[in-house]
Protein backbone atom coordinates (compact mmCIF):
# COMPACT_ATOMS: atom_id res chain seq x y z
CA UNK A 1 0.00 0.00 0.00
CA UNK A 2 1.48 3.33 -0.97
CA UNK A 3 1.72 6.01 1.65
CA UNK A 4 -1.08 8.57 1.63
CA UNK A 5 -4.83 8.93 1.77
CA UNK A 6 -7.33 11.34 0.27
CA UNK A 7 -8.12 14.03 2.83
CA UNK A 8 -11.30 13.30 4.77
CA UNK A 9 -11.34 9.56 4.11
CA UNK A 10 -10.55 6.59 6.35
CA UNK A 11 -8.87 3.39 5.19
CA UNK A 12 -6.99 1.24 7.68
CA UNK A 13 -4.05 -0.87 6.55
CA UNK A 14 -1.94 -3.50 8.35
CA UNK A 15 1.30 -2.10 9.78
CA UNK A 16 3.96 -1.52 7.13
CA UNK A 17 7.65 -1.38 8.10
CA UNK A 18 8.10 1.31 5.42
CA UNK A 19 6.12 3.68 7.67
CA UNK A 20 8.96 3.60 10.20
CA UNK A 21 11.51 4.47 7.49
CA UNK A 22 9.29 7.25 6.11
CA UNK A 23 9.02 8.69 9.63
CA UNK A 24 12.80 8.53 10.16
CA UNK A 25 13.43 10.33 6.86
CA UNK A 26 10.85 13.03 7.68
CA UNK A 27 12.26 13.54 11.17
CA UNK A 28 15.75 13.89 9.68
CA UNK A 29 14.46 16.49 7.19
CA UNK A 30 12.63 18.43 9.92
CA UNK A 31 15.69 18.45 12.19
CA UNK A 32 17.85 19.80 9.36
CA UNK A 33 15.39 22.65 8.70
CA UNK A 34 14.26 23.50 12.25
CA UNK A 35 17.59 22.99 14.02
CA UNK A 36 17.55 24.04 17.66
CA UNK A 37 14.05 25.52 17.32
CA UNK A 38 12.74 21.95 17.67
CA UNK A 39 13.54 20.43 21.08
CA UNK A 40 12.46 16.91 20.07
CA UNK A 41 10.74 15.25 17.08
CA UNK A 42 9.07 11.82 17.30
CA UNK A 43 6.95 9.41 15.26
CA UNK A 44 3.51 9.08 16.88
CA UNK A 45 0.04 7.86 16.04
CA UNK A 46 -1.05 4.44 14.87
CA UNK A 47 1.69 4.14 12.24
CA UNK A 48 4.13 4.06 15.19
CA UNK A 49 2.34 1.07 16.76
CA UNK A 50 3.22 -2.20 14.96
CA UNK A 51 0.45 -4.27 16.60
CA UNK A 52 -2.43 -2.33 15.02
CA UNK A 53 -3.78 -1.15 11.70
CA UNK A 54 -3.47 2.49 10.71
CA UNK A 55 -4.40 4.97 8.05
CA UNK A 56 -1.31 5.15 5.78
CA UNK A 57 -0.55 8.69 6.97
CA UNK A 58 2.54 9.27 9.13
CA UNK A 59 2.02 11.36 12.27
CA UNK A 60 5.00 13.27 13.61
CA UNK A 61 5.08 15.47 16.71
CA UNK A 62 7.53 18.36 16.97
CA UNK A 63 8.13 19.70 20.46
CA UNK A 64 9.00 23.40 20.63
CA UNK A 65 9.29 26.17 23.20
CA UNK A 66 8.23 28.96 20.82
CA UNK A 67 5.66 28.64 18.02
CA UNK A 68 6.79 31.93 16.48
CA UNK A 69 10.31 30.58 15.87
CA UNK A 70 8.86 27.62 13.94
CA UNK A 71 6.77 29.95 11.77
CA UNK A 72 10.02 31.59 10.61
CA UNK A 73 10.83 28.32 8.81
CA UNK A 74 7.60 28.15 6.76
CA UNK A 75 9.24 29.17 3.47
CA UNK A 76 12.01 26.57 3.80
CA UNK A 77 9.54 23.91 4.95
CA UNK A 78 7.34 24.58 1.92
CA UNK A 79 10.34 24.22 -0.41
CA UNK A 80 10.76 20.73 1.09
CA UNK A 81 7.09 19.83 0.54
CA UNK A 82 5.94 20.54 4.10
CA UNK A 83 2.92 22.84 4.02
CA UNK A 84 1.58 25.01 6.85
CA UNK A 85 -2.10 24.28 7.53
CA UNK A 86 -2.78 26.45 10.56
CA UNK A 87 -3.76 25.90 14.15
CA UNK A 88 -7.39 24.78 14.18
CA UNK A 89 -6.58 22.61 17.22
CA UNK A 90 -5.76 24.67 20.31
CA UNK A 91 -2.09 24.65 21.37
CA UNK A 92 -1.01 23.05 18.07
CA UNK A 93 0.22 24.03 14.64
CA UNK A 94 -0.37 21.58 11.80
CA UNK A 95 1.81 20.99 8.75
CA UNK A 96 1.03 18.42 6.06
CA UNK A 97 2.90 16.59 3.32
CA UNK A 98 1.50 14.83 0.28
CA UNK A 99 0.05 15.55 -3.15
CA UNK A 100 -1.78 18.82 -2.57
CA UNK A 101 -3.28 18.89 -6.10
CA UNK A 102 -4.89 15.46 -5.62
CA UNK A 103 -5.79 16.30 -1.99
CA UNK A 104 -3.75 13.31 -0.73
CA UNK A 105 -1.99 13.53 2.63
CA UNK A 106 1.02 11.37 3.47
CA UNK A 107 2.12 13.08 6.70
CA UNK A 108 0.57 15.14 9.48
CA UNK A 109 3.15 17.09 11.47
CA UNK A 110 1.85 18.38 14.80
CA UNK A 111 3.86 21.18 16.39
CA UNK A 112 3.19 21.45 20.13
CA UNK A 113 4.81 22.84 23.25
CA UNK A 114 7.57 20.47 24.28
CA UNK A 115 6.73 18.65 27.51
CA UNK A 116 3.28 20.28 27.57
CA UNK A 117 0.01 18.37 27.87
CA UNK A 118 -0.31 17.67 24.13
CA UNK A 119 3.30 16.45 23.88
CA UNK A 120 2.90 14.18 26.90
CA UNK A 121 -0.42 12.81 25.60
CA UNK A 122 1.01 11.94 22.17
CA UNK A 123 4.06 10.21 23.63
CA UNK A 124 2.19 8.46 26.47
CA UNK A 125 -0.50 7.14 24.13
CA UNK A 126 2.03 5.68 21.68
CA UNK A 127 4.18 4.20 24.45
CA UNK A 128 1.17 2.76 26.29
CA UNK A 129 -0.13 0.96 23.19
CA UNK A 130 3.33 -0.34 22.29
CA UNK A 131 3.78 -1.69 25.83
CA UNK A 132 0.28 -3.22 26.18
CA UNK A 133 -0.79 -5.34 23.23
CA UNK A 134 -4.24 -6.09 24.75
CA UNK A 135 -5.03 -2.39 25.01
CA UNK A 136 -3.64 -1.83 21.51
CA UNK A 137 -5.90 -4.56 20.10
CA UNK A 138 -8.95 -3.10 21.90
CA UNK A 139 -8.16 0.26 20.32
CA UNK A 140 -7.70 -1.46 16.95
CA UNK A 141 -11.18 -3.03 17.20
CA UNK A 142 -12.72 0.39 17.94
CA UNK A 143 -10.94 1.85 14.92
CA UNK A 144 -12.12 -0.97 12.64
CA UNK A 145 -15.74 -0.53 13.78
CA UNK A 146 -15.53 3.20 13.15
CA UNK A 147 -13.87 2.67 9.75
CA UNK A 148 -16.81 0.50 8.63
CA UNK A 149 -19.27 3.28 9.62
CA UNK A 150 -17.30 6.39 8.64
CA UNK A 151 -15.01 5.55 5.70
CA UNK A 152 -15.89 8.91 4.09
CA UNK A 153 -16.16 10.99 7.26
CA UNK A 154 -12.81 11.33 8.97
CA UNK A 155 -14.16 13.85 11.48
CA UNK A 156 -16.77 11.36 12.75
CA UNK A 157 -14.13 8.60 12.76
CA UNK A 158 -11.74 10.76 14.78
CA UNK A 159 -14.46 11.87 17.20
CA UNK A 160 -15.51 8.25 17.66
CA UNK A 161 -12.01 7.26 18.83
CA UNK A 162 -11.85 10.00 21.46
CA UNK A 163 -13.57 8.10 24.29
CA UNK A 164 -11.14 5.19 23.98
CA UNK A 165 -8.18 7.59 23.71
CA UNK A 166 -9.31 9.38 26.89
CA UNK A 167 -9.63 6.06 28.75
CA UNK A 168 -6.10 5.09 27.70
CA UNK A 169 -4.63 8.49 28.58
CA UNK A 170 -6.35 8.48 31.97
CA UNK A 171 -5.08 4.96 32.72
CA UNK A 172 -8.53 3.53 33.43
Amino acid sequence: MPLGLKRGTVQLEPHDKQWDEAAIQTIRKLKSILGDDAIDIQHIGSTAIPAIKAKPVIDIVVGVTDFERIMLHNEQLQKEGIFYRGSDVEYQILYVMGDMEKDIRTHHIHVVKWNGTEWKNYIHFRDCLNANENIALQYDRVKEELESKYADDRVAYTNGKQEMIDIILNGK
